[in-house]
């Protein structure tokens, strides 16, 4: 399966502006975009790592998303914010799979909101994790902050049937960018599954992104990186790669999972789930 990964720099809170950048730049990509690949664009992705939900939380993003993928017939995984009343604070930071036909696989709310850059006082953590049948892969999406913490990727990895790619949507700052180069790495040779990581670039009204958006193996090589600068990073993922890895190395057969915890994992329907046999 073909991922591509779209690294730009986000304009400040303008979907209209952010939305046709990514529609430019799929146009553009070399090699093209074919339908069926997996289309997967940062945290926050119409309008920056903002905190004003007044501004940014309405349903133009999904609306877009669903459109993006029906019209190019290709799995998109789309960043934005929600709001919701049931939450306290209100804000959602969400990452949705959407497929071709324009069914939502997953809706995914960050779990670990960035107290660090006070997220947290204007997004509430999600509590669960999801998985998507993407084709014939099993996918898990993720976001940012979410990176730091292996054991949500542990528990999504030994579910059954277990995540096979991890997908995470990031606005990842430049000072740390060391950092999310050898997490990204260490999270796919923990899991044994590939990881497709997409970071933003350039700059915002308080921080700066370097990009270096990643795809790396099952067993920890990079497959694909970007640089600094805006880009289509683009490969294919092996899942015969993953499951041979598995089987010959099983390293995840060995965790003990009552140290893991029991976070809630939303699965897709059985009717889109692997045969024993696959």
């Amino acid at each position: 399966m073909r991922f591509a990964c779209v690294q730009y720099e986000i304009v400040w809170e303008d979907k209209a502006a952010n939305h046709a950048t990514i529609e430019r730049m799929l146009d553009q990509a070399q090699p093209r975009i074919e339908p069926g690949a997996f289309v997967l664009i940062p945290e926050l992705g119409d309008t920056g790592f903002s905190m004003n939900l007044d501004r940014i939380a309405d349903d133009r993003s999904l609306t877009w998303a669903i459109d993006l993928a029906r019209r190019r017939r290709i799995f998109v995984q789309h960043g934005f914010a929600r709001r919701t009343a049931a939450a306290t604070p209100p804000g959602r930071n969400c990452a949705v799979i959407v497929s071709p036909t324009g069914a939502v696989l997953a809706d995914y709310e960050k779990i670990h909101p960035f107290s660090y850059g006070h997220e947290a006082e204007h997004y509430s953590g999600g509590d669960h994790l999801c998985l998507a049948r993407c084709g014939e892969a099993s996918v898990c999406p993720l976001i940012c902050y979410d990176l730091r913490f292996p054991e949500i990727w542990r528990l999504a990895a030994l579910a059954e049937p277990g995540a096979e790619i991890f997908t995470i949507g990031a606005s990842w700052p430049s000072t740390r960018q060391h950092h999310w180069r050898a997490l990204c790495t260490a999270r796919a040779i923990e899991q044994q599954a590939y990881v497709v990581a997409v970071n933003r670039c350039g700059r915002d009204p308080h921080v700066t992104y370097s990009g270096g958006s990643i795809i790396v193996s099952p067993r920890g090589e990079v497959v694909a990186e970007a640089g600094d600068s805006p880009a289509v990073l683009q490969a294919d993922a092996d899942l015969a790669a993953v499951r041979s890895w598995r089987a010959e190395f099983p390293a995840l057969r060995d965790v003990h999972r009552e140290f893991l915890g029991h976070t809630r994992i939303q699965q897709p329907p059985r009717s889109a789930r692997p045969s024993p046999a696959t």
